[in-house]
This record gives structure tokens, sequence and C-alpha cells, in this order.
């Protein structure tokens, strides 16, 4: 029996709490805030790779009819700004890196005035010599990026547990290969937007399509050299975001320093071109050697790992990205003697930054390409293999990752069957082939100072009904109705008698948002927490008015009952009114936080990242066509390993979701480059994974319980996206005996491959 199977409300499918804005067209979007006297704003961006900005004349721009300001670095207090590193600026100040890079703005009464402008500011640009790749951008002599990061590295990370070189010469099997990824898009269906506000008090007023409000505010605060009591930011619906709208960017930060200067709204939105190019920053691209060491019944014995990261032209969120791509998957299987080498690197190119997965594919694309070549070279079943290694309830990775809840085993156990993987393979089809991988993802991550914590209020109406205030706002997983049904679930009320309130600073409780696969398990956890709180308060109100003690009420369906005397009960709403309508009143209103039992690494990046941690198993059945190249993937299968599983539904989805970008990042994304300039920046030419590529899905959850979670419950956004590509890889080997190391796996590559597999004779 399930352990979802227990709960009145957990486990069920309800209508989203915001679906039916969203399917009406009622939603209001960035897009759709209109405020009085509002302005439309433009942005100049570099039309060169790295130039210094020698002087920029907007004199003619501001004498055009209809334009209400135009800014430049002048405008600004000229203070970088940054997540970890303040390396860049809300407007270029000296000069440009990276094609698109924000240089001048303008607030006009229309698009047309704004674009108008634009082109009538005179920008005289002193070209600088560039460098594109990130191993060249290492080499002594190369162009300086930001001239005091030495050979453009922003970040080294080194790191050696055990002995690695004894451990390989104890190896019976070393094998090692190189692996290249490339930067994918969001490609969220609504671009990046903002509307800003400057009242005469100070304050800023900013409507954001953000992944992150609190967040977004603190940089706000910082780039614009204000307090953070002075913005205020409030969430719009959101269109979709993939960690691409998670306030990287500049956008919102013009937008506020053009509303200042004009003194009334601006309107900011990027067009689908200005998102590839400077909007939400791309996966971090990286190379990536390995080699691994095994003994002779495949049991791991040693690995060495070593990354070169692309960062762009600034850093954004790439050096976490990297700490996770150098050091996560080591949770995955029992590992003993690692070293992980990673350095970022500073590029003439847009920068780089947070995309579901967080580093985690780009590793896993590598590492579980490696577990299947050493299952072929020492003749087991790359199941068998993966069994042996799995990690385990209890495991501790070798960086401190403490494993409190895993059912890996399960997830591999299931996904054989699912795929039919041995059926398969005992009779198998000409240019046919099975792939398999594992996959281990966090809930929560403590990245941003020792805190990785959520929090939010519950307050109960007079009709017993419960409102939760919280600032983690919904950006399309289905948060808000999760959330929704944990409250329900506590205070023993139907789901409809919950709502929850929209994203806002002044008005919410303070929240980090959303990445890391946290909001299920963090900020679920902050929920239940409030509602047990109020609960306590129903129920000693509760006591009083049914004559018995605390300890012997339960509650159930919008009503409190006697244990074992259930005649005696009383309407939740009748309780609330109780005790707000008497002297000496008060309202049913409580508070809840939780910080999950994680630590922020050390110098030597050892340290229990996350409190959680969800781990899973996919397989593939591709077919190859020998003449083409083409890869057509027949069925994919996957078990996920979530906990308690919340809101089946919105799960679901998530999978179907991870399961299609990952697939666009295996076969059909990247962006093309010449010189810095992106030469596909539009979705003609820059293809996404569409239902004529997704093939036969078959999905299963764990039977699992995380302790630790609410109600057992643990993340899972990001866990499906991590290992497709790897997966995918090793199927096509399987099918036609060629391995891609390089992203994505185009036709091309494939039929190249097999040219030169019959070319050798092999």
């Amino acid at each position: 029996m399930s352990k979802a199977e227990k709960y009145a409300v957990l486990g069920r499918n309800y209508d989203r709490f915001e679906g039916h804005d969203k399917v009406t067209g009622s939603a209001a979007y960035v897009a759709d805030v209109f405020l009085p006297g509002m302005l439309t704003g433009r942005i100049l961006r570099s039309p060169l790779p790295h130039a210094r900005i020698r002087n920029i004349d907007t004199s003619r721009a501001e004498k055009l009819r209809g334009v209400k300001a135009v800014v430049t670095a002048e405008d600004t207090i000229k203070k970088g700004w940054g997540v970890f590193f303040p390396d860049q600026y809300p407007l270029s100040v000296g000069k440009a890196r990276y094609v698109g890079e924000e240089v001048a703005a303008v607030a006009a009464v229309d698009r047309d005035t704004a674009e108008e402008a634009l082109e009538l500011i005179d920008v005289d640009w002193e070209e600088l010599p560039a460098v594109f790749d990130a191993e060249e951008a290492m080499q002594d002599g190369a162009p300086l990026i930001h001239e005091e990061k030495e050979n453009n590295i922003a970040l080294t990370i080194d790191v050696e547990r055990g002995d690695v070189d004894a451990a390989f010469k104890d190896s019976d099997l070393v094998v090692e290969e190189t692996f290249e990824s490339v930067p994918q898009w969001h490609s969220a269906i609504e671009t990046i937007g903002s509307v800003a506000e400057y009242s005469a008090n100070g304050k800023y007023t900013v409507y954001m399509n953000t992944q992150t409000l609190f967040m977004a505010r603190m940089r706000l605060a910082t780039a614009l050299g204000v307090r953070e009591a002075d913005v205020r930011v409030i969430q719009t619906a959101v269109g979709g975001g993939f960690g691409g709208k998670s306030c990287d960017d500049n956008n919102a930060m013009v937008a506020a320093i053009l509303a200042r200067k004009a003194r009334r709204p601006v309107k900011i939105i990027n067009t689908r071109e200005e998102e590839f190019l400077a909007g939400s920053r791309p996966r971090v691209n990286m190379k990536v050697w390995v080699r691994m060491g095994f003994k002779s019944d495949g049991r791991i014995r040693a690995k060495h790992m070593r990354i070169i990261a692309d960062n762009g032209a600034y850093s954004g969120k790439a050096p976490a990205i990297t700490g996770v791509a150098a050091l996560r998957h080591d949770t995955c299987y029992k590992y003993s003697d690692v070293r992980s080498e990673a350095y970022l690197v500073y590029t003439n190119k847009i920068p780089t930054g947070a995309f579901r997965g967080f580093g985690n594919p780009s590793a896993e694309f590598s590492v579980e390409q490696m577990m299947d070549i050493a299952a072929d070279e020492l003749g087991m079943d790359p199941f068998e293999m993966a069994r042996l290694n799995a990690a385990d309830e209890g495991y501790v990775s070798p960086h401190g990752n403490r494993v409190i809840s895993c059912e890996l085993k399960q997830c591999i156990d299931r996904t054989e069957r699912m795929i039919g993987w041995k059926e398969k393979r005992a009779a198998r089809k000409p240019n046919r082939g099975l792939g398999m991988g594992c996959t281990v993802h966090v809930s929560g991550k403590r990245h941003f100072g020792d805190y990785d914590g959520s929090s939010a209020t519950i307050k109960m109406n007079e009709d017993g009904k419960a409102f939760i205030l919280s600032g983690e706002g919904e950006t399309g997983q289905g948060h808000w109705t999760a959330m929704c049904q944990i409250a329900a679930e506590e205070l023993g009320i139907p789901f409809s008698d919950v709502a929850i309130s929209e994203a806002d600073t002044d008005l919410t409780t303070f929240c980090l948002g959303n990445y890391a696969s946290r909001l299920t398990y963090v900020a679920g956890n902050a929920v239940k927490n409030a509602a047990t709180a109020v609960k306590e308060i129903l129920f000693d109100t509760a006591s009083e008015m049914l004559e018995c003690d605390a300890s012997d009420l339960v509650s159930r369906d919008g009503f409190i009952f006697v244990k074992g005397a259930e005649q005696r009960s009383i309407s939740v709403a009748d309780v609330v009114r109780g005790r707000q309508f008497r002297r000496g009143g008060a309202p049913v209103v409580a508070s809840g936080s939780f910080d999950a039992d994680s630590v922020t690494q050390d110098a030597l990046r050892y340290g229990n990242e996350s409190g959680a941690y969800n781990f899973g198993c996919q397989a593939a059945e591709v077919e190859v066509d020998p003449d083409t190249g083409h890869v057509k993937v027949i069925q994919y299968a996957v078990a996920s390993d979530c906990g308690t599983v919340i809101y089946p539904i919105g799960a679901e989805g998530q999978v179907e979701g991870s399961i299609a970008q990952g697939l666009g990042y295996a076969l059909i994304e990247g962006i093309r480059m010449e010189e810095g300039r992106p030469i596909n920046p539009n979705f003609s030419d820059y293809r996404l994974a569409s239902m004529r590529d997704m093939p036969d899905l078959v999905h299963e959850f764990a039977d699992s319980y995380e302790p630790t979670g609410p109600f057992g419950a643990k993340g899972l956004g990001e866990l499906g996206m991590d290992p497709v590509a790897a997966i995918i890889s090793n199927a096509i080997y399987d099918a036609v005996g060629v391995r891609i190391t390089t992203l994505p796996i185009t036709a091309e590559k494939v039929l190249r491959a097999l040219q030169e597999k019959k070319r050798n004779g092999s």
C-alpha cells in the first residue's frame, strides 16, 4: 500500500489553484500591466563582443519628440552587482564585453518612437581583441575580459577525497573520455519583462515575471543604491521560467533607472532576439574530461573529473553551477576516492546561468556514459552495474552529502521492467538500441548565504477558510496547488477551503524563490509548520467550546471532533468566530518557517548541501537510420524517487516537461555563434523539441518517504532533465556502435561517426 493513501487531500488531483485564470486568459502577465502615464522602454545593445566605450552622445535622441528619458551608465551609481561576484552593471561602464550587452536605454511614449531614438544614439567604440573559446581564454596572453581576473579564470575548484592515484592503481579497468555540451536556452513562451514605477518618496515598485521575488529585490536594491525597503517587487503571472527568470539579467534594473529619470512608469519587454542575446542566461556549456577506475566485478574504484566551464562575459549563477557539476553526482553512486577539478572561465560571449538541472546535465552526460563504457568493457549489464554501485539510505558522499531517504535501487528495478530491457535485449532488432542511466538532485541548496529556508503565514477567515501568505510565487510548476493541499491536510479542512496569496515583497513573508527543486520540500515544510501552529490555536479554542482536552481533538472535513465521541463536534468556522467575537478575542493567525538541515560547504567544498536528495533512473529505446544518421526515440521510461507525491498530475507534468527539455538538449538544441554573435536567435532557426519528437513515455513514482519532508515529500522538478542526453547517447551506441561525445547529437554527427567506423572496418 502506498504511504500516500492514508491522506485525505494529499496524493489527489484538483484543479490547479491558478488554472482557471490561465486557461480563460484572465491571468495578468507582465505584458498585461498598464499604469497611468506608462512609457515604453527600449535598450541599446553592444554590436561588438569586446569594445571600449570612448563616448556616448544621446543629444539627438533626447530631442526626439515623444522621448521622455535617455539613460547611460552616467545615470547609475556605477556599482557592480551579481549573485556571487559583483562583476556586471545595469548599463555598461567603460566597455562592453559581449554582443547584446546593455549600453544605453530610452523611454518614450510608444515603441516606434523608442526604437527611432535608439538609432539616434551615437556610440564611439574602440574595438578590443576578443576571445570566444574557454580553453583559449585561459592561456597566457589571451585578451583579459575583466582585468583583475588572471587568465580570465573566475573560479577554480580542486578537490580530492581519498587517494585517487592509489585507487586507480587498484583498479582492474580504467577508462577515460572527453565530453562537451552546448548552451541551451530556456525558451519560455513568455520573454522576460518588467514594469517599474518610481514614487516621489523614493520608492521603486517593480512588477516582474521573476522566479525569485525577494532575491530580485536584493539585486535591484544593490544596483540602484537604495535600501531593500525602498524596493517593492510584485510577481505577475509567469509564462515559464526553468531558471531563466531568476533576475540574473538587467531588464528590471534598466526599467527602474528609466522610471526614476522620466518620473513615469516604464515597461520593458524583451523581444525574442533580446531574450537570446541578453535575457534568460543560457545553460553553462562545459568541456568535461573524465577518467574512472573499476574493479572487475563492476564496482567503482576511482574517478577523476576535469571541467572547463564557459562563463560568458559575466558570472551570474555560474560559480554555483560549476560546483554542482564538479561534485553533485558523487551522491548518486558509492564513491570513496574522487578528484574534481573545475575552471570557470570568462569569454566574450553571452553570460550563462541557471537552467533546469543546474550543472547536473553536463556532469551526467559525461559520467553516465562512462558507466556505460565500463559496463561494455567488462561485459556487464548496465542495470547490474548501476545496482551494484547505487547509493542507499544512510550513504554519505565523499563531499559530505547525507542521504536520509533513497529509493534509487527501486527506481532501477522499475525502469528495467518498464522499458522491457531483458526482453528487448534478448530479441534485438537491427539498428535498435537501449540505454539507461541514473540521476540525483537536491531538494533545496544552501547557495546564497547560510540559509536555505522559507516562511509562511496562515490566517483563518471567519467562514473557516484558510488563506496562505507566501512569497514563494507560482511559476508554472503547480506549487500553489501543492501548498494548498499541504495546508488543507494539516488543518483537516477541504482543499476548496484553502487559498494562497500572490507574491509581493511588501505583503508576504520572506522567501528565497523557485530554484534547486526546493519548493515542495522547503516551502512545503514552512506551510505545514504554519498550519500546525494554526491548528494548535483552533484546538485550544475548540477544547473550551467542547469542554475537553485539546489533546483529545482531531480535525477532518472542516470539523473538529472529540476522539471516540464524534457526535461532539464543531465546525472550524464556528471555532474561528468563537475565538474572534468574544471579549479579548483575537484572529486565528500563525506563522511557520523551515530551514533545512544542511550546511554551507566549507573552503574545501565539504558539507551536506541539502536537506533531502531525490533520485531516479531512466532508460530509452532508439532507432538509428544508418543511411542518414537520424535518431528516433521509440520509448522512454522514467522512475522517480520524490517521496510522497503531493499533487500527482503536477508531478507527472514535471516529469514530462523534463524529458522534453532533456531530449531537446540531447538531440536538437544549441545556439550557433560566429565571433561571439548568435546567428540563430529565433525559433525559426533554434528548434525546440515538439510533440512529434516525443516518444512513448512511461513513468512511475517510487514508493518513498522522506522523514524530513512535509508528509514525506521531497523535490522533483529538475530530476528528470539531468541524465537524458547520456541515456540517448548510450542507446545510440547500443544500436549502431558509435558513441557521440558532443552535444547536440545531430544526424550529421551520427552519420559521420558511422562512416568513420566503416572506413576503419570496425
